[in-house]
């Protein structure tokens, strides 16, 4: 199969004009690479010198009854081969996922992990540490949102998450929430934080009557983002 041709070129144009006085070329470079394609075939230099610099014979421009030498470099880019997509996913329904661990007090497991649930066509959890993980000291609750471990991601696919992560006030207000801004990958599956809320406030105020806490998310988007090729 024969390899269709490219419609268009990116390409490094560098200008010179001869000075035969000092036997060198005075040299310009464009500072933007040019596209060249059906719609703008030519591109230019509107200033290189000006025009008394140009033909006054004593700066050695103009030589010889009149003749000038001009050149020209073509760095030409390699053609590209894919583009970089992003679709976003604004209409999640439903948009939240909620998580009741009862008898926080007694739980005694470094880490859990919530059951999965979908938004904006992967599979999430919430990873929890009730004494915090190794950067918290033992006097913070640690909180992550991750991709569930069934969900595998190209290399070149990236997954971005905007949303709001709380710890609900049995009482009904002054939850305490965090916004989440993220990239995720196969190399960064997870993100959170590693001290969302002090275990002292959070034995205080946030476990209700039944000691049970609730960790609440809602997504605000989601969107993903992989190479196509050129066609």
């Amino acid at each position: 199969m024969e390899s269709t041709p490219p419609t268009e070129a990116f390409a490094e144009l560098r200008f010179y004009v001869y000075n035969k006085k000092e036997n060198k070329y005075f040299t310009i470079q464009d500072v933007e690479v040019k596209r060249f394609n059906a719609l703008r075939m030519v591109w230019g230099l509107l200033k290189v010198l000006s025009y008394d610099t140009f033909t006054n014979p004593e700066n050695g421009f103009i030589f010889e009854g009149g003749e000038c030498e001009f050149g020209v470099d073509v760095l030409v880019a390699p053609p590209l081969t894919n583009w970089e997509i992003l679709s976003f996913d604004e209409k999640l329904s439903p948009p939240k996922f909620s998580w009741n661990l009862k008898n926080f007090s007694e739980l005694k497991e470094d880490v859990y992990t919530s059951n999965k649930y979908p938004m904006g066509g992967k599979e999430w959890v919430l990873k929890l540490y009730p004494k915090g993980n190794s950067r918290a000291d033992g006097k913070y609750l640690s909180l992550y949102v991750h991709l569930a471990d069934s969900e595998t991601l190209k290399s070149d696919e990236k997954i971005f998450k905007q949303g709001h992560v709380r710890v609900l006030n049995p009482l009904g207000s002054n939850h305490v929430e965090v916004q989440s801004s993220c990239w995720y990958k196969e190399s960064s599956r997870g993100w959170g934080w590693d001290h969302f809320l002090s275990i002292a406030n959070l034995r205080k105020t946030y476990l209700d009557k039944e000691d049970a806490l609730n960790v609440e998310i809602e997504f605000k988007v989601v969107s993903a983002t992989k190479y196509s090729p050129i066609i």
